[in-house]
């Protein structure tokens, strides 16, 4: 025991000595902690992080205040029985200004520097802010920018933080090369990348800017390509990328293995579930034996089969696809093995990152909660929703460990982007003239996954507004439900003999049947208001209400003797001269003068499988629509209409279009279809034919035949294009040419042909002493098919579509009116 606390004597006083060496005696010991060398810190505060009396807490305490960043210097010593603790405060930034940046504005570059205003100054986090700057220009794509940093001494301890940058010269990627890659042109795998190469139009984008990561995720879609198109051994051997000085840009280049084509050899589903059978979920496998592998498919199949074991009650089943390659054959066993999983179960969804896109919006996309069991496919099926919808600039989805074992956690983190847009666009149209657009759009609604739209339109011949939205989950499911409100008038006086405006609205659901296939029922409710115009250019209701000057009268008419110094100056020549000689519209047209309200229910059936909706190379779209007319309102009709567009690419990049289309309209209730109510047709059914320019037309004397088109109740009509590149044009312009052939016909007209009061005999015309217009109408119809050849130039502007068709008539009626260049674009109206 003596031993013991002779050691124990020892042992203190040693650790006193050292601590009076090191001029640091135990915080316990010390009465006061005196600061020195503070201007703008507060004393007080200082002290608060000395809180405990070891020589960690001490040592703890200089590391936390060096973290505060407001201190380049801290010293602790011990005078007597007080501690010192010197500082030496950074100086504090006044504000940080940049100099020489034009492509990139200061506001952007502040917020990704860490050196802030009224922040303290580091010369390390300034250093540091200097890189941050050169990677966001060289993510812009001026890797050969620079940039310095300097300060400037203000009184009391402040600075400003300067970062002078010279931008330099655009460096992009010059050129894009493969290597390796016979089956697909380098044009073609060049084409699918987002990344593009440099040009006369790079003043004008972003996207041929490098970027490793995009060009990782351009490698992803030229491998899904491959194998969407049988190609399953392919793989991207390498990628390079290099800055060549000469040049002034990146030169990329990809080498690939492509591989043999794979087509299906059998396919089996192999279920292990008790009481599945596999032979009743091999009819929801995509491919079939003979077909061209395909990997989007088989990733189809696999959530088809997955949902339906699901709906069956095997919530945790996991379907796992197998091939199996003969390369002998160059087929592929397909398999689909269903399997029980491991039972586990979602604890929480994280919702992380949204700023602006509520939380229940990204949840509804996925099709299981929290206490449901988890499927992994069910979950990539949310992700792929997500990425979608186009409220996010990235959407990662990931788990981690839960509470207990069986127990699981999804993290969704998301980056909300702007969805909203305003848009000035303008155009020309042969058929509306000038015209112009000014729209609001938002996809996103205060976030709350809603679209809302709102445009207004005038041109030449015609103007409107229209007023639309839409919620795509109505009533807390996947049921899309909108209203459009329109109004919209034109005059196209060169087609047709009367103006019409239509104001009305419609209200319409959307509800997917399968991935393909989707119902949309709709009601509708507009007024029609048909105006006839009688000027002196357009006299076409002169024989009722005669125009001075222009209208002829006879002699001995009423109207001219009861006003003399009005009419007299134009008399009727010999019979020669009348209201009909200078034109005037037909009696169809003046029965449907006036306001005539339409309430109608209808539905689309809709089947869609295209490769991309706004260029299309492969696949099918079809729709049958009707329309059910008499629930109220004026009309009473049942019309409906078929369209089907088939794609396909039949040489790299030449993409084949057959289009075949059709529709009928039938009255009902005895009444008979209004001019209005029928189809009036022309360039929409067959090119090189003005609007309203084929089908029934009155022929009556007197009427212009040109601009008498009465409408249709059936056509039927079929066109094949072949769409290709146009050779040394970059692909970002959006410049396709095009060739076509349209062949259709617009006939049987049911409306009235016998407009005497009272349905008596039909009066003639030109029956002295007014020489109007009869009582009756005589009716041209023809079933002749009508067909034409031509070319096409399609672009895919800034403004929105535009095309320029110019179509030669093969085969036409006697009364057809063509016209063979025809020019639409602008915007959608």
């Amino acid at each position: 025991m003596p031993f013991i606390t002779g050691l124990l004597k020892r042992l203190v006083l040693a650790t006193v000595v050292s601590a009076s060496l090191m001029g640091l005696a135990p915080v316990a010991q010390a009465q006061s902690i005196v600061v020195q060398g503070n201007r703008r810190v507060d004393a007080e505060a200082i002290r608060s992080y000395f809180t405990g009396g070891s020589q960690v807490q001490v040592n703890q305490a200089v590391k936390d205040l060096y973290a505060t960043g407001q201190f380049s210097n801290v010293s602790v010593r011990r005078t007597g029985g007080s501690i010192i603790v010197a500082v030496s405060e950074n100086n504090s930034i006044n504000r940080v200004v940049f100099e020489g940046n034009s492509k990139l504005k200061g506001e952007v570059l502040v917020s990704e520097v860490q050196s802030k205003s009224r922040g303290a100054y580091s010369a390390a986090t300034v250093q540091a802010d200097v890189q941050r700057i050169l990677e966001i220009y060289r993510r812009t794509g001026r890797a050969a920018a620079t940039v310095t940093s300097r300060t400037v001494d203000l009184p009391n301890g402040r600075i400003d933080v300067v970062f002078t940058i010279v931008e330099g010269d655009k460096t992009g990627v010059k050129s894009i090369n493969f290597v390796g890659n016979q089956v697909y042109s380098s044009g073609k795998l060049a084409g699918l990348m987002q990344t593009t190469e440099m040009n006369y139009l790079s003043w004008l984008k972003t996207t041929d800017v490098y970027d490793p990561d995009k060009i990782a995720a351009d490698q992803e879609l030229i491998r899904r390509y491959y194998l969407k198109n049988g190609y399953a051994d392919f793989r991207v051997v390498g990628s390079d990328a290099h800055y060549d000085s000469e040049q002034k840009g990146y030169i990329i280049t990809i080498t690939v293995e492509e591989g043999p084509q794979y087509r299906i050899g059998t396919v089996s589903v192999d279920s292990r579930l008790r009481d599945v059978d596999g032979a009743t979920l091999a009819p929801l496998v995509k491919l079939s034996t003979g077909d061209v592998y395909d990997g989007d498919l088989v990733e189809k199949s696999v959530d088809v089969i997955s949902r339906d074991v699901a709906r069956r009650g095997f919530a945790f089943s996991q379907v796992r696809p197998k091939g199996d390659r003969d390369p002998a054959t160059r087929t592929i066993t397909l398999g689909f093995v269903v399997d029980d999983g491991p039972r586990v179960y979602i604890e929480r969804i994280n919702i992380r990152g949204n700023t602006r896109t509520r939380d229940y919006v990204v949840r509804r996309e996925f099709d299981i909660g929290e206490g449901d069991a988890y499927n992994r496919q069910l979950v990539d099926r949310a992700e792929k929703r997500l990425n979608n919808l186009g409220f996010f600039k990235k959407v990662k989805v990931s788990n981690e460990p839960g509470s207990s074992p069986d127990r699981i956690v999804i993290n969704v983190d998301v980056e909300d982007q702007p969805t909203g847009s305003f848009s000035i666009a303008g155009g020309y149209s042969t058929t509306d003239g000038l015209l112009a657009e000014v729209s609001v759009t938002e996809s996103n609604f205060l976030g709350r996954g809603q679209y809302v739209r709102a445009s207004a339109s005038r041109g030449q011949n015609s103007q409107g507004y229209e007023l639309s939205f839409s919620e795509p989950y109505f009533l807390d499911r996947r049921l899309a439900a909108g209203v459009d409100l329109f109004r919209k008038q034109t005059n196209q006086s060169r087609f047709s003999q009367y103006q019409t405006i239509i104001t009305g609205g419609t209200v319409h659901f959307g509800l997917p049947v399968t991935d393909d296939l989707s119902f949309s029922p709709r009601y509708s409710l507009y007024k029609t208001q048909i105006k006839l115009p009688n000027t002196a250019s357009t006299p076409f209701n002169d024989c009722i209400k005669p125009l001075a000057g222009v209208t002829p009268l006879a002699a001995n008419d009423p109207l001219r003797l009861a006003n003399p110094a009005t009419y007299g100056a134009n008399p009727l020549a010999a019979s020669v001269r009348s209201c009909l000689t200078n034109g005037e519209g037909s009696l169809a047209v003046k029965e449907s003068k006036g306001s005539q309200l339409t309430s109608l229910v209808g539905y689309t059936l809709a089947y869609n499988t295209l490769d991309n909706n706004k260029s299309p190379t492969a696949g099918i779209y079809a729709e049958l629509k009707q329309d059910f007319a008499g629930a109220g309102g004026d009309s009473k009709f049942v019309r409906s209409t078929g369209d089907i567009r088939y794609y396909r690419e039949v040489y790299d990049e030449v993409v084949a279009l057959v289009h075949v289309q059709g529709g009928n309209i039938i009255g009902f209730g005895g009444s008979k279809l209004r001019i209005v109510d029928n189809f009036n047709l022309g360039p929409g059914l067959v090119r090189g034919f003005a609007p309203g320019g084929i089908g029934p037309r009155d022929v009556s004397a007197g009427i212009d035949t040109k601009t008498s088109g009465l409408g249709g109740t059936t056509y039927f009509g079929g066109s094949v294009e072949l769409q290709f590149p146009i050779v040394g044009l970059p692909k970002e312009i959006g410049l396709k040419g095009a060739v076509f052939a349209d062949a259709g016909t617009l006939f049987n007209y049911n409306g009235r042909t016998n407009f005497t009061p009272g349905g008596g005999a039909c009066i003639a015309q030109n029956v002295a002493p007014r020489f109007t217009q009869g009582t009756c109408i005589n009716v041209h119809d023809s079933h002749k098919i009508r067909s034409s050849v031509g070319a096409s130039i399609l672009w895919a502007s800034p403004l929105g579509p535009i095309r320029f068709d110019y179509a030669f008539a093969l085969s036409q009626d006697k009364l057809d009116v063509k016209q063979a260049f025809r020019f639409s674009g602008g915007t959608n109206f």
